[in-house]
């Protein structure tokens, strides 16, 4: 494959997305109330991303200048350059998808009314493709680009690990931030509304129903979004370093060069956006069937694609098969990880913490928290699994390349994530305007599929965060040269890597309660504000007066960017206290040797709390919904107190501290190898 093709397709890419978009935007958005309904949403979506751009902006140009200034002179200049190329790649992303699902959840709702089912999941489904495809071709047109330019400079890694860390930055904002904003409202709104006014969900009586809306775009949509972008891209260029580091002798065994084996991860990420193209043309051929079986068609259609389309490059241009194995084991453990989260967010343990509701508020928490500490088992012995067989196809390289091949159809199953907001916000937006049962019948139906979707979607996150994450730690292993001076016998090295452990094995923690105080604390104030308005605004619980949503949207859009802060500053500054603190020390090298240790305690605790997290809060959310159907006395029944009590809890978990592990390792990560030069 020639260097020009990645970014070429990855353009093609994004012209296929806008002609996506350009569709959407074709289809009746309704008139009246629910159009008023949509423009709130859209207006409260764009207000939080002009304080974010604002925010984002200072800290790329404060850590540009430092990249500039302080990195090696040989390269300092060029790897500033693509580290705001990053920002802006990842921001754009999440601009678009967002843009996107705000503009397609209104239509999907106007569809649902007027021509069914296939039709509303067309629209929902393509809204989210736009955000898939995105953020496929964006990375290609980055990487891609940057490749083409660099390949003979010296510093090629270098360089790309600039536009790493840009998209890092940008998703630790858009994820973390976006998580506060989405569960104070949420958090919010739920509390007040549904337990102490009685009122439905959804209700547009109550002040935070806006506010909730806009969140599921902010947090799932530009959030997600960022989050994978920021995967996608590590674990392409901790494959190209650690080919960089490969001897030519090493390389040949795997039936190339250390160039050819260089570029092999962006030749197989265009592989994959082709791949996701496809699978997304699947799901519209099979629309009129059940959204699940049309979405898992689609998701599947495409990972077989790739893998059958990996074989066959490999074959064509001369490598070795262990490397198509090594990509096969990293999709294979996505599948696992994923049918894993659909079981433990929508399977049997959800209808077990259900019928715990019946006994009250504790034993639906007891079963929520055990579901998810059972949840971790599987997939982290499957990422266990992945890291062996890989390692035994083709080294640390094929570590590298099994999460590329677990990214490998990121455009199809970032699609699928994306899917789930917007149908939630469908269901709203038929609720709030009063559209009638059938439609949300249909509406209900799309976002059932979708809370299963988004759930599915956050476990492959954090799969494919951790292998990209291990990836990136290797490439810093090598390039500090840390694994061939580490010596077990030598008891100093072994105190500072184990000091440097412990001080990994905090970070996750302290990250998870700052974020849960972050919401909390953002949650007070909109509890306090929706309480206001309901005493306060005469006649809004009857219906007659319009409450103040822009109140309620400007709360949790200040929280999210001042609280979100401190977990920056934790995921940005721990490798560079603990590089350079040790270093100061213990004398040179010894401030590798302890982040290497620092990395692989926050690795593994980012990795266990994520899934537990993020599983345990899906459960929680499931089993509400399933008493909502009507089981064990259905909605305003005890047993419903219960669930909706464990889905608020459930809420900081699943959707910002659990997928705010997924940013913090990666974050620590990039950082360690743009810092690794000056240990």
């Amino acid at each position: 494959m020639n260097s020009t093709v990645p970014y070429l397709v990855g353009a093609s890419g994004l012209l296929v997305a806008f002609i996506i978009l350009r569709r959407i935007l074709k289809m009746p958005e309704g008139e009246g109330k629910v159009q008023h309904i949509a423009q709130q949403i859209q207006a409260g979506a764009m207000v939080f991303m002009r304080r974010e751009f604002v925010l984002i902006s200072f800290f790329a140009i404060l850590i540009g200048f430092m990249l500039y200034f302080f990195q090696m002179p040989e390269y300092g200049a060029n790897q500033a350059l693509a580290f705001f190329l990053g920002c802006l790649a990842s921001s754009f992303t999440g601009y678009l998808g967002m843009f996107t699902a705000t503009r397609a959840n209104v239509r999907t709702t106007v569809a649902a009314r007027d021509h069914g089912q296939a039709a509303a999941l067309n629209v929902a489904f393509f809204g989210g493709s736009v955000m898939g495809l995105t953020v496929a071709s964006m990375g290609l047109i980055g990487l891609g680009g940057l490749f083409y330019l660099f390949q003979d400079n010296a510093h090629l890694v270098e360089i790309l690990e600039g536009f790493a860390m840009g998209a890092s930055l940008v998703a630790l904002f858009y994820r973390v931030g976006g998580g506060i904003f989405t569960k104070a409202a949420d958090v919010g709104a739920d509390l007040v509304g549904k337990v102490e006014a009685g009122i439905p969900e959804d209700d547009p009586r109550n002040p935070g129903v806006i506010a909730d809306n806009v969140g599921d775009n902010v947090g799932d949509v530009a959030g997600m979004g960022s989050d994978i972008f920021e995967s996608y891209c590590g674990a392409q260029i901790a494959s190209i370093a650690i080919a960089g580091a490969l001897s030519v002798t090493a390389a040949g065994e795997l039936g190339a060069s250390p160039a050819q084996l260089m570029f092999l991860p962006i030749a197989l990420t265009t592989i994959g956006l082709v791949c996701s193209i496809l699978g997304i043309l699947l799901v519209r051929m099979m629309s009129a069937k059940k959204p699940a079986n049309a979405l898992r068609a689609g998701t599947i259609g495409a990972a077989l694609i790739f893998i059958g389309g990996t074989f066959g490059f490999v074959h064509l241009e001369g490598y070795h098969t262990n490397i198509a194995f090594a990509v096969l084991c990293g999709s294979l453990g996505g599948v696992i990880i994923g049918l894993a989260t659909e079981f433990f967010t929508a399977g049997s343990p959800v209808r077990q913490i259900a019928k715990s509701g019946s006994t009250g508020v504790a034993t639906v928490m007891i079963s929520g928290l055990s579901v998810g500490m059972k949840s971790v088992a599987v997939p982290l012995l499957t990422l266990a699994a992945i890291i062996f067989v890989a390692f035994e196809f083709a080294g640390l390289y094929g570590v590298g390349l099994a999460a590329v091949g677990m990214l490998g159809t990121v455009g199809m199953t970032m699609a699928i994530d994306a899917y789930g907001p917007i149908a939630d916000n469908a269901g709203g937006i038929a609720e709030m305007s009063a559209m009638g049962p059938e439609t949300r019948r249909i509406t209900d139906g799309l976002d059932s599929v979708g809370n299963t979707t988004a759930a599915i979607g956050k476990g492959f996150a954090i799969g494919a965060a951790g292998l990209a994450a291990l990836a990136l730690i290797t490439a810093f292993i090598k390039k500090t040269g840390v694994g061939e001076s580490f010596n077990l016998a030598d008891e100093s090295v072994l105190s500072v890597f184990f000091t440097g452990l412990f001080i990994g094995g905090v970070i996750p923690f302290l990250n998870g309660a700052i974020t849960m105080d972050a919401v909390g604390g953002a949650a007070f104030e909109m509890i306090n504000e929706i309480r206001r308005q309901f005493h306060k605004i005469p006649g809004l619980l009857g219906g007659l007066a319009e409450p103040d949503s822009e109140k309620c949207i400007d709360i949790a859009t200040q929280a999210a960017t001042k609280r979100m802060i401190l977990p920056a500053a934790l995921a940005v500054g721990t490798p560079l206290v603990v590089g350079f603190g040790f270093n100061a020390i213990g004398g040179p090298g010894t401030g590798a040797t302890a982040l290497t240790g620092t990395l692989c305690g926050s690795l593994l605790g980012c990795i266990l709390l994520a899934l537990f997290m993020s599983n345990a809060g899906g459960a929680w959310d499931n089993a509400k919904k399933y008493v909502e159907e009507g089981h064990f006395g259905g909605k305003n029944s005890e047993t419903h107190k219960g669930c909706v009590v464990g889905d608020t809890v459930g809420d900081p978990f699943k959707d910002t501290s659990g997928p705010s592990m997924n940013i913090l390792i990666n974050v620590m990560s990039i950082v360690s190898l743009v810092i690794a030069p000056l240990l």
